[in-house]
C-alpha cells in the first residue's frame, strides 16, 4: 500500500507509499527512543479497519479504511456493509472528523493521498452502484473520490469489468491527475470482449498487474495490462525519478511479461514510463511462496519491497521459521542490491515499509513468534514494527498487541522524527485501549 511528500523538482509526485523529502539524518539527529506516546482506537460495535495513513499539511494525520459499523462514532451511514471510512485527526491523533463514502453493497478503501489543492484523493475497490457510487460493471471496481479539504465529495469514478478489480495504491501526478494499480480480473475482462493492450489482452490469464492514469477530473488517459496466464497482482506503486512508476505485488506465471521466475509466487516489479510502457520487470523469490504489499524509494534512487517469504533458497539468504518479513533492495534498474529476512520460528509477514529520515527504513507488519528477531509476543498475531539501518540490518523491534489478533498496515514517519502507525485489533485486551467492536482500528504513537 505506498504516503508522504516527495521528490520536489522536475518531477513533482505524491506518492502514499514514500516517503523521501528530507536529507538523512543521524541516529543521534532523528532523537527517536521508540516509546509509545499514545495508543487509540476507532469505531463501533462492527469491523473497524486502518488501511492507511498519511501527514497532512497542518500537521495532523488522515486515514482511511473501512467500516461496517452504524454506531458508535460512525454516524453518517445506516447499513452494516462496508464503506470506505476516511478520519481526519490533529497533530495530536485526536479525532476532528470522520466520514463514509460507499452505498448498498461492499466497498473498501485502501489507499490515500493529500492533493494539491489541500482535499483528498482515495482509492480502493467497490460493488456499490448507488448511494456516494454511481457505476459498478460487475462485482467489486476500482473506485476513485476525490474529496475537499473537509471530505465532501467532488467526484467519483469506477474502472473496472464484469469481475473482481481491485485498487490498492494511488499516488498524484505532477499534471494535477492520478496513478492507481491493482490486478484486473482477465478472466471477466475478456469475457466483457475487451481488447485492449494492442489487441493481446486475450493471451493472458486470471490476473494482472493493472495501471491506471486520470486527469485532475477523474477522466480516463491510459491504462496497462502486465502479466501471465496465471495470477498476478500489483499492491503498491512508488515514482521513479525519470517520471515513469514502479508497481510492485506477486506473480505465479512464467510467461509474456514475467521472464526469470524463482518458484510458485515471486516478488514482482514492474517499471513503466510516464506514458505507461512497458521498461523493465523483475521476479525475486524462492521455490516457495513469496508476496510483496509495498514499495518505498531510496536516497539513492533505487527501491526497497517488503512482504514475506517462505522459501528457504533462490535469493533468500535465509529463513528462520514458517514465514518471514522478507526485504529487499534493488537499485534503479531493479537489480537486486541486497536482501534481509526478519523473523522467528512463527509466521510473520510485512505490509508496508517507508524510508528513515536516518538513512535506514520503518516495516510494518505482523508476528506470532517469541524467538529470534522476535523477543515478545501477546497472543496469536501482534503487530511488529521493525527498524533497520541503510543495509537492512536490524536495529531494533517492538510488537503491540493483546490475547487475539491484530494487524499492522500503514505507517508514516512525521515531520518531527515520530512514527505513527495504524491497523486493527481484536483483541479485548490490547495494551491501554478498550475494545469498542467486533475489530477496531488502532493508532500506535511512537517517539
Amino acid at each position: 500500500m505506498s504516503r508522504y511528500l516527495w521528490y520536489i523538482g522536475a518531477l513533482l509526485i505524491f506518492s502514499c507509499s514514500t516517503d523521501l523529502g528530507n536529507e538523512p539524518l543521524s541516529v543521534s539527529e532523528s532523537n527517536f527512543e521508540g516509546k509509545v506516546e499514545y495508543i487509540k482506537n476507532f469505531g463501533g460495535s462492527g469491523e473497524d479497519t486502518g488501511q492507511a495513513i498519511i501527514q497532512t499539511s497542518d500537521g495532523g494525520y488522515a486515514i482511511l479504511g473501512f467500516t461496517n459499523s452504524v454506531d458508535g462514532g460512525i454516524l453518517d451511514k445506516e447499513l452494516e456493509v462496508n464503506d470506505y471510512w476516511l478520519l481526519k485527526l490533529d497533530a495530536n491523533g485526536n479525532l476532528q472528523w470522520n466520514k463514509t463514502y460507499g452505498g448498498s453493497k461492499d466497498d473498501r478503501g485502501q489507499s490515500l493521498v493529500q492533493t494539491f489543492d489541500g482535499g483528498f484523493a482515495l482509492t480502493g475497490y467497490a460493488m456499490s452502484d448507488d448511494g456516494d457510487g454511481s457505476v459498478n460493471k460487475g462485482f467489486h471496481d476500482n473506485w476513485i473520490l476525490k474529496l475537499n479539504a473537509s471530505g465532501e465529495v467532488e467526484w467519483e469514478k469506477s474502472f473496472g469489468f464484469s469481475g473482481h478489480d481491485h485498487s490498492y495504491d494511488i499516488l498524484q501526478t505532477a499534471d494535477g491527475g492520478f496513478f492507481f494499480t491493482g490486478f484486473l480480473d482477465i478472466t471477466s475482462a475478456r469475457a466483457d470482449g475487451n481488447t485492449e493492450k494492442f489487441n493481446t489482452l486475450t493471451r493472458h490469464g486470471v490476473g494482472e498487474f493493472w495501471g491506471t492514469k486520470i486527469d485532475d477530473k477523474g477522466s480516463l488517459q491510459w491504462r496497462g495490462y502486465f502479466g501471465g496466464t496465471n495470477n498476478d497482482r500489483s499492491h503498491a506503486v512508488v515514482p521513479s525519478e525519470d517520471g515513469g512508476f514502479v508497481m510492485a505485488g506477486f506473480s505465479e506465471s512464467d510467461d509474456f511479461d514475467i521472464s526469470s521466475t524463482r518458484g510458485s509466487y515471486d516478488f514482482w516489479l514492474v517499471k513503466v514510463d510516464a506514458l505507461g510502457n512497458f521498461v523493465w520487470e523483475r521476479s525475486f523469490g524462492g521455490t516457495g511462496i513469496e508476496i510483496s504489499y509495498d514499495i518505498a524509494n531510496t536516497m539513492d534512487g533505487g527501491y526497497v519491497v517488503a512482504g514475506n517469504t517462505f522459501s528457504t533458497d533462490g535469493d533468500i539468504g535465509e529463513n528462520k521459521g514458517e514465514s518471514d518479513i522478507w526485504l529487499v533492495k534493488v537499485d534503479a534498474s531493479g537489480k537486486l542490491v541486497w536482501e534481509r529476512t526478519y523473523g522467528g520460528s512463527g509466521f510473520d509477514a510485512a505490509q508496508a515499509v517507508i524510508a528513515s529520515k536516518d538513512g535506514g527504513y520503518y516495516v510494518l507488519g505482523n508476528s506470532k513468534s517469541t524467538d529470534q528477531d522476535a523477543t515478545e509476543n501477546a497472543g496469536e498475531n501482534d503487530i511488529w514494527l521493525i527498524k533497520t539501518d541503510g543495509s537492512g540490518n536490524l536495529v531494533w523491534q517492538k510488537s503491540f498487541g493483546g490475547s487475539s489478533i491484530d494487524f499492522g498496515f500503514d505507517l508514516v514517519e512525521s515531520a518531527d522524527g515520530s512514527i505513527v502507525l495504524v491497523g486493527e485489533t481484536i483483541s479485548p485486551d490490547f495494551l491501554e485501549i478498550s475494545n469498542k467492536g467486533k475489530s477496531d482500528l488502532v493508532l500506535v504513537k511512537l517517539r
